[in-house]
Formats: C-alpha cells, structure tokens, sequence
C-alpha cells in the first residue's frame, strides 16, 4: 500500500486528510490560541491545509487588545524610510532629465527595425499596429537600463499613470 509521511505520522494515500481525530485536534490547539503554522507542524499537514479548514468550519479569532503580534507604533512608522524602486527612479530621470518635447510634438522614429533586428541597443517602442504591412519597432536608441528611447519613455512611464488607470 502507498503511503504518504505527513508530519510525524504515516497515512496512507487514500484515506482523508481531515480525519475526526485530526479536525479535534485542530479546534482544541485553535482554541488555545495556537498560530495556524504551530496547529499545522503538531497535527502533520500543510499551514494552508490549517488556514482553509479553519475557513471551512467558519472559525475565526477575535479582534482584541491581546492579540499576539505587536502593533506597530507611529514612531516606528515615522523612522521607516520611503524607498523608491530603482526602476522607477532610473525612468524618472530618464524621463525628465532631458528637456521635455512639447505636447503633440511628433517623437522621430527614423532607425525603425523590424522584430528580427531588435536588440537591448535599440527602442522597442511598437509602430503601428501587430500584423500589418508596415509594422515596426522605433529603433532609436534607448536610455540606459530601459528598453525606450526617450521620447517613448515619457509615453510609457508616465507620473500618476496607475492612479489614473485604476480610478483613483
């Protein structure tokens, strides 16, 4: 017979996960306020295996003053520094470092290549649209570190653009 090594027992393949002596288990250590991984390592499944029964049998903890992580204060909130994304800072600069090409100015796509001259040293900015005759890439070279030139780049990496996009 097949068997599977869960934990500190063996179990055999076919029979069920949650037994009866398993599901006691489990409500007696959530009772005592065990964590979901704690319950998990004593009975011998999977942390998630814990977490979605507990769902199933509709068994929460309450929301009190004793909980056992540790609410973060203000202050340690304050000394946590806000961390740009190198990416996005790199696109920043690179967007705006440059002098800005006025609103509706045309970006100049004079080296266009196609997909099988594409290489990091060029723009991957589409031209047209996929599948028609004059299909391209735009080619110029590209900021260092980003797969557009400049002028695609201010396109692409637009500030707020997110926001803007999911409404807020």
């Amino acid at each position: 017979m097949l068997t599977l090594k869960l934990g500190t027992t063996d179990m055999p393949a076919k029979e069920p996960t949650w037994t009866d002596e398993r599901l006691e288990l489990l409500k007696i250590h959530f009772a005592a306020g065990l964590s979901c991984r704690e319950i998990a390592a004593y009975i011998g499944v999977s942390r998630n295996a814990v977490i979605g029964k507990l769902s199933r049998l509709n068994l929460t903890r309450e929301k009190d003053g004793n909980s056992r992580r540790p609410a973060r204060t203000d202050a340690a909130k304050e000394r946590r520094p806000k961390a740009v994304p190198r990416l996005q800072y790199k696109v920043l600069v690179a967007a705006y470092a440059e002098p800005r090409p006025a609103d509706g100015e045309a970006i100049h796509n004079g080296r266009c290549c196609s997909l099988l001259e594409l290489t990091e040293q060029r723009c991957r900015w589409p031209i047209s649209t996929p599948g028609a005759e004059d299909f391209c890439f735009c080619g110029n070279t590209p900021v260092d570190g980003l797969p557009y030139c400049a002028g695609h780049t201010r396109l692409a990496y637009r500030p707020g653009a997110r926001q803007r996009a999911a409404g807020g």
